[in-house]
């Protein structure tokens, strides 16, 4: 279900990618807990984006953009600690990370087009 919006688009793939790979760490037997933190940050990215461009106000806007884009650094982090203690497998995480890579360089730009 696309909206036409960029980054509400592939904030939403990505967070229905999270999912899936959350399933697939589960099957692993992936400590719960690193598992959840990873869901929780990467599926929140969206719900964020989702809000800001509902935001009753620019300041709002930014805000919830902001949030988002502290979300997709945590989700960034989580993968990075998931893929160093060999959780991930190399082609697993270059490709989950490249999305995560380009969300991050979106609403980086967002963000500094709404500050000034």
């Amino acid at each position: 279900m696309a909206d036409g919006n960029i980054i509400v688009d592939k904030s939403r793939t990505f967070a229905i990618r999270i999912i899936r790979l959350y399933k697939l760490l589960r099957l692993r037997k992936v400590e719960y807990d690193l598992c959840r933190q990873l869901l929780r940050s990467g599926t929140s990215i969206g719900a964020n984006v989702k809000e800001a461009v509902r935001g009753q106000s620019k300041p709002d806007f930014y805000a919830k953009m902001s949030i988002a884009l502290k979300e997709a650094s945590e989700t960034e982090y989580w993968l990075d600690i998931m893929y160093a203690s060999k959780e991930l497998e190399q082609k697993e995480y270059e490709s989950i990370n490249k999305d995560c890579q380009e969300i991050l360089r979106l609403l980086t730009a967002i963000c500094k087009s709404q500050k000034k």
